[in-house]
């Protein structure tokens, strides 16, 4: 879980200017939003965190299609995507870095 939370903040650091453009732009009520996400592409919440200014970071993906989306939310309830994509996968375990002996 602590993996999924640190990759969710490196995440968050690359998106968080990006959702700031994107305000109006792919961005709506954080329920009509979510629902659209479970709806049409099967995806859930994956996981969750807090970000500069009140925001919340979300991931949800679809472990059955691969696809995930990463949604920021504002204190008042708009729900902008700010990244989505295809082949999702879950790891359980860190990864060790590349160039270092396990």
């Amino acid at each position: 879980m602590k993996l999924k939370f640190y990759m969710l903040v490196i995440a968050a650091s690359f998106v968080l200017p990006i959702a700031a453009q994107a305000q109006g732009q792919n961005c709506g009520n954080r329920e009509l939003v979510v629902e659209r996400l479970i709806s049409k592409y099967g995806e859930s919440r994956q996981s969750i965190g807090m970000a500069p200014q009140g925001r919340v970071v979300e991931v949800y993906a679809s472990r059955e299609t691969g696809t995930w989306t990463i949604t920021v939310t504002t204190p008042n309830g708009v729900t902008c995507l700010v990244a989505s994509g295809q082949s999702y996968e879950d790891f359980d375990a860190p990864i060790a870095p590349a160039g270092i002996r396990s």
